[in-house]
């Protein structure tokens, strides 16, 4: 139908033409390939490794970069986020209310404690890439090798320790120890990894025993109860005791330092008394005589005064009773 409408000329003419326009759009779509195998982005918590042939050239910064289509070879590590692996336990569901599974992570979190207990360790290890190309090409399946490592780290922290470490006082002690020694292989191996954090998510006794544990565990939080409990009344009624007996100890040291002070008194007066006697004994004992009756004569109610053979005693008497009428 074209070629009856145009005629042989013109038909040749539409070729040319359509291979032009062909042409063109090969051209064009080659360029379009060829940009969009030549820009990449890299994003802001990405670094970006370049191979030429598979061998390192360069690390190019987050931004717009470009690479040589089909030679290099672009990846991208993301060096700004904190990753992290499970042991024991999966995260099934994370959000506001994550959910949790245990199945099929038996074999990881089940650990001989070196008292010969079994212990169920559920860990969680924090971690970010540090060295992009270590990560890469250092060592085949690097996440691999750090479960591997963290795995038995973990089971020779935990078989130096008895159950009761593991479960109860010594799991602080037991994460740091595990990050150090992660820590240390990672780096011996050249795995380009730096270890953020290890945290022990949960450390239960296996669940045949589990309930026997809690009673024990139990009877021991009573008794750790009942002895501060008895501190706590020991440390009321012993300070309570000193007290009183230093108080008691102090009045009698008062009592004995007054008596002793008035013993020296009495015995300074005396004394001094003494010294005047001896220089006129008649006017002294004249003196305490006067002194004696002044004291006594007025205790003493009705009074006879008689000379020294007595008479004149009945007059005296008569008169009294005379009086008395």
């Amino acid at each position: 139908m074209i070629y009856q409408t145009l005629g042989k000329s013109g038909h040749r003419a539409w070729i040319d033409k359509n291979r032009l326009y062909l042409k063109y759009g090969l051209i064009g779509l080659f360029i379009i390939i060829l940009l969009a195998t030549s820009l990449f982005q890299v994003q802001p918590e990405e670094v970006g490794i370049i191979t030429r042939f598979g061998k390192y050239v360069r690390k190019v910064e987050p931004g717009l970069n470009l690479k040589v289509p089909i030679i290099e070879r672009l990846y991208k590590v993301a060096v700004e986020r904190q990753q992290k692996e499970e042991f024991g336990f999966r995260t099934t569901s994370a959000g506001v209310r994550s959910e949790y599974t245990k199945q099929g992570t038996a074999d990881e979190s089940l650990m001989l404690t070196g008292d010969l207990n079994l212990a169920d360790v559920e860990w969680v290890v924090q971690y970010r890439i540090e060295d992009p190309y270590s990560f890469l090409f250092r060592v085949r399946e690097p996440v691999v090798a750090l479960r591997d490592i963290s795995e038995a780290s973990m089971r020779e922290i935990v078989g130096d320790r008895t159950v009761n470490e593991v479960l109860t006082v010594g799991r602080a002690e037991i994460a740091s120890s595990v990050h150090q020694k992660i820590q240390q292989l990672c780096s011996e191996y050249s795995l380009g990894i730096r270890i953020e954090q290890v945290v022990l998510q949960d450390v239960n006794p296996p669940d045949p025993v589990k309930d026997a544990f809690n009673d024990v565990n139990q009877a021991q939080q009573e008794r750790e109860t009942l002895i501060n409990q008895a501190r706590s009344e020991y440390n009321k009624v012993i300070p309570k005791a000193k007290g009183q007996a230093e108080e008691t100890i102090q009045r009698a040291e008062g009592y004995a330092t007054e008596r002793v002070n008035n013993a020296l008194g009495e015995a300074t007066r005396f004394n001094a008394l003494y010294l005047e006697y001896i220089k006129a004994p008649e006017v002294t004992k004249r003196r305490i005589y006067l002194e004696t009756m002044e004291e006594i004569l007025p205790k003493a109610g009705n009074k006879i005064l008689t000379d020294e053979s007595g008479n004149n005693l009945l007059p005296l008497l008569q008169m009294q009773l005379t009086s008395k009428k």
